[in-house]
Parts: C-alpha cells; sequence; structure tokens
C-alpha cells in the first residue's frame, strides 16, 4: 500500500459481509498496529478481539448507551476490537504524578495514535472499520472482565466492507493550517 494513497481511501465502514476474519490475519493487523509511537514507547495500548457471537451481542445489546447505530454496527461486523489503554502510564511519571499538564490526554493521544494504525493496516488487507465511541465503559469492563488498571479506548467494527463509501468533503488546507 502506499501510505498516502491508504490515509486518503480508507474510510468507515457500516456494512460488511458475512465472510470471517481469520486469526491470522488479526494477528498481522495487530502485529504492524504495535509498532505505532507511544509516549515514552510505554506500548500502552491493548486489543481484546471479540468474535463469540453472543459476547458481540450482549456488548451490542447492554453497552452501547442505547445508541442503536452502534449496535447495529457490532451486530453487522464479524468482528470487533475493543481497543484499551493501560491507565496512568502515558503522561505520567514513574511515580504517578503527572508529566505535563496534559494529564491522560496523553493516553488518549496514544490510543488514537495505534487505533489509527490499526484501522490502516486493516485496510491493506481488504477490510474495513468502524472507530466507535459511544459506548459505556464500565459495563464493556465487566462484559469482558477487563483489568481495572485499563481503560476502554474506543470499540473498532472490523470486517469485510459490504459498501465502499465516498470521502465527505475535507476542509481546504488554508482553513486548517497556518504557516508562521
Amino acid at each position: 500500500m502506499q501510505l498516502i494513497n491508504g490515509i486518503k481511501e480508507r474510510r468507515s465502514i457500516r456494512k460488511y459481509n458475512s465472510d470471517k476474519v481469520s486469526k491470522d490475519i488479526i494477528e498481522k493487523i495487530i502485529d504492524s498496529a504495535r509498532y505505532a509511537p507511544s509516549w515514552k514507547n510505554s506500548q500502552t495500548a491493548r486489543y481484546y478481539i471479540v468474535v463469540d457471537e453472543n459476547v458481540k451481542s450482549e456488548i451490542a445489546e447492554n453497552a452501547t448507551l442505547n445508541f442503536s447505530k452502534n449496535k447495529n454496527n457490532i451486530d453487522s461486523a464479524p468482528v470487533l476490537v475493543v481497543l484499551t489503554t493501560v491507565d496512568k502510564i502515558s503522561g505520567y511519571n514513574p511515580d504517578g504524578s503527572e508529566t505535563t499538564s496534559k494529564g491522560e490526554h496523553w493516553q488518549s493521544f496514544d490510543a488514537g495514535i495505534a487505533c489509527e494504525a490499526f484501522c490502516l493496516t486493516a485496510y491493506e488487507f481488504g477490510l474495513g472499520t468502524l472507530i466507535m465511541g459511544i459506548y459505556d465503559e464500565d459495563k464493556v469492563k465487566e462484559i469482558l472482565s477487563l483489568p481495572e488498571n485499563e481503560k476502554v479506548s474506543a470499540l473498532i467494527a472490523l470486517g469485510y466492507p459490504n459498501e465502499q463509501p465516498k470521502a465527505p468533503k475535507r476542509k481546504d488546507i488554508d482553513e486548517i493550517a497556518k504557516f508562521i
């Protein structure tokens, strides 16, 4: 993949076909995503791969804050990836004090970088992804029995796309960049 093409062509996918995604491909995606940069190379991103239909359904039914679009997105995808971040490492000193005024912002920043690396790699393998942010974190953690020291950063639907959405309009460069 040409990196720039992948960045420009990858889309949020909300419709998937029924083909299963192999464990081998998912491991290759994670292998690539683990090279995403992180605060002081802390590598705090964790990936929980939900392929069990009952567990996926439980998350869709009970952990999407009654947001029907996310329920439908989870139900339609063959895989749900729960991206978590080990808490209080990115942006923190070893004693637990904040390194910068940004506090937990850095762990969200690191999770975003890891998430995009995951999604771009999935795209290279012909898979579609949708990053979802409307969920009940406590309920997701309970359903999956996640460790206390991890925070849910995003839910990612994953599967073979059954649609090819067009790119939404982008702002002009002069609207988003200032040369000083």
